[in-house]
């Protein structure tokens, strides 16, 4: 008996590109984003990078809102900061439950529908583009998946579950924008450095049915989000010690680059969303007393939404995660700006 039932043929990503296809204001818009953000990991440029966003998204109307406040913030701290804006569609679940995102589930209260998922999240992506001007993230769950979107986004995240497996690793060898790869749950950062490795080298492999070639990603870096240790308590990964341990672990391989992105939620914060404000003040105190620091991290990855916390779905509080808790609309608004001044007096 076979135990997977094929439902239907999904549009393969050129053919949802045709039907959905981006303007040239878009393709310059990404162009020029894409450029000004490639700067900041070659070291060409000074400002600091803030991948900020809902833990996932879960309706357009309110990720929508959200960027376009976002957009707002980002132009009064443009001399310091550069707004990446988080919008993640598909996400890990760790025992397979819960909401796997809008590539699953357009509404988090219906069925799951991943055609109308594939066409929901590139028309939410290229919506917050053409409204903001900010070209956003997104994580890289299902690597093929990438190429429904490899025309709208400026960032990609690997996560702790995905960074082992190779298909990922390959993968973010033959994009051009910068990947960022996270440390496993169990914190080895072994494995991390070795899938910065894979993604920065040449590969042939087999992708979406095709053999192909990669050239390598110079712009893959890593992002320390905190572990889990044997008994199961989260650890950070954060302080300083961790930050100069990195910078050691960099140099003893010729790396292109080299760069570092902190997240400040996760097992870094033990998922205590208020904490996020602590950790990012404190990683930037770390980057004021130390050049090698100063000059590995890029930036920080925040989780943050127009409401505080969290919700079950079904609750219908507008602005709400519905995953992990989210820093709320104020708190952003308000360390954002802390950020930008304390990076100013750097």
């Amino acid at each position: 008996m076979n135990n997977m039932e094929f439902i239907r043929k999904l549009p393969v990503p050129k053919d949802i590109k045709e039907r959905f296809p981006v303007s040239d204001e878009i393709k310059a818009v990404k162009e020029r984003r894409d450029k000004e953000i490639a700067e900041v990991f070659k070291g060409e440029s000074d400002k600091f990078l803030l991948i900020i966003g809902p833990c996932s998204a879960d309706r357009e109307d309110a990720v929508l809102d959200y960027v376009n406040r976002l957009a707002g913030v980002a132009d009064k701290v443009k001399d310091q900061i550069i707004i990446i804006p988080r919008i993640y569609t598909n996400k890990p679940r760790t025992t397979g439950e819960g909401y796997k995102g809008m590539v699953h589930q357009p509404d988090p209260n219906k069925k799951e529908d991943m055609l109308e998922g594939l066409i929901a999240i590139r028309d939410m992506h290229t919506r917050a583009v053409a409204e903001t001007g900010l070209t956003c993230a997104d994580e890289m769950l299902y690597p093929e998946n990438h190429r429904y979107l490899s025309d709208i986004l400026s960032y990609v995240a690997i996560g702790a579950r995905s960074v082992e497996d190779q298909q990922h690793r390959l993968t973010a060898s033959g994009l051009s924008i910068p990947v960022g790869m996270k440390n496993p749950t169990g914190g080895d950062l072994s494995v991390m450095m070795n899938s910065l490795v894979a993604a920065q080298a040449q590969h042939t492999f087999l992708y979406r049915g095709w053999e192909v070639h990669t050239k390598g990603n110079p712009l893959a870096h890593v992002i320390m989000r905190g572990y889990v240790n044997k008994h199961g308590t989260s650890l950070p990964n954060y302080h300083y010690e961790d930050l100069r341990a990195l910078s050691e672990l960099y140099a003893k391989r010729d790396f292109q680059n080299p760069a570092a992105i902190i997240d400040c939620n996760h097992a870094n914060s033990g998922k205590l969303y208020l904490e996020q404000i602590r950790i990012a003040k404190e990683v930037l105190h770390s980057m004021k007393h130390s050049e090698d620091i100063h000059k590995l991290v890029k930036g920080l990855m925040i989780e943050s939404y127009i409401e505080d916390g969290a919700q079950k779905i079904g609750e219908g509080c507008y602005g709400k995660s519905i995953t992990d808790p989210c820093l709320g609309w104020e708190k952003t608004e308000k360390l954002i700006l802390e950020l930008a001044d304390i990076l100013a007096g750097m």
